[in-house]
Parts: structure tokens; C-alpha cells; sequence
């Protein structure tokens, strides 16, 4: 019986201190400046379908940098029509995005067209730059 309510007590600790890692892990989007919106172009280097941000790895067109755009997480962006393989390494895309405020190559993604017109992201469900401000 006692090894019963120790086994009991771990196992609280435990999922507290894991949902505890979770929550401190998730931060806010302060860094960007959502005063700003820029327009990147350039090669998909890597697409990361993950939580609780999906990321963007770019190589800019116009000067070879390599950008980290933070997205949102699978399931929003499911909603917005966005799937694990809507971007593969290689595809040449425009991202509109807020930049980070340190001026390092990072930002905010707002919605992204691909080289053959199509959109992804919140402007195609009624966001981005032409979408009434909050």
C-alpha cells in the first residue's frame, strides 16, 4: 500500500513538472514588430510541421541570408489549408512576415504565396495585408 500512494505521488510530480516544461517553453510574439510587414522571397531550405510553431527555413533571393520564419502551430495552420508537405525544400516562394525587432533574420509569419500564385496562411482566409487592422 505504501508503494502504491509513492508510485502515486511521483507520477503527479512528474506530469506537473512536464506540463510545467511545456508551458514555460511556449513564448510570446513580442520580439517582432507587428508595426512592420516585409516581403521575402527566395528557396524553401526546410519546412518544420511541428508544435507549438511550425518554422520556415528561407534563403533569401536577395542576398543569400537564411531566414527562420515562425509560424503558427499544425493545427491553425491545418485550418488556414496549410499540410505537412505544403512546402518541400527547393520550392521558391514569397513570405510576408513580420521581422524580428533585433533586425536578425527572423519573423513572424503572415501568409505566403507560392511561385504559382497560390496563397497559404491568414490571407487567404480573409488576414494579411489587405485585411482591416485590430
Amino acid at each position: 500500500m505504501k508503494m502504491t500512494a509513492i508510485r502515486s505521488v511521483a507520477l503527479g510530480v512528474s506530469a506537473t513538472l512536464l506540463c510545467s516544461t511545456f508551458a514555460f517553453a511556449h513564448h510570446s510574439f513580442a520580439m517582432f514588430d507587428r508595426k512592420v510587414e516585409v516581403v521575402l522571397t527566395g528557396a524553401v531550405k526546410e519546412f518544420q510541421w511541428v508544435n507549438p510553431h511550425s518554422y520556415i527555413q528561407l534563403v533569401s533571393d536577395k542576398d543569400g541570408q537564411n531566414w527562420t520564419i515562425e509560424g503558427g502551430g499544425v493545427n491553425g495552420l491545418a485550418r488556414e489549408g496549410w499540410k505537412r508537405d505544403s512546402l518541400k525544400p527547393g520550392d521558391k516562394i514569397s513570405v510576408h512576415v513580420h521581422p524580428l525587432r533585433s533586425g536578425a533574420p527572423g519573423a513572424e509569419l503572415l501568409w505566403v504565396q507560392r511561385a504559382d500564385g497560390t496563397i497559404l496562411g491568414n490571407k487567404a482566409a480573409g488576414g494579411g495585408p489587405d485585411a482591416p487592422k485590430p
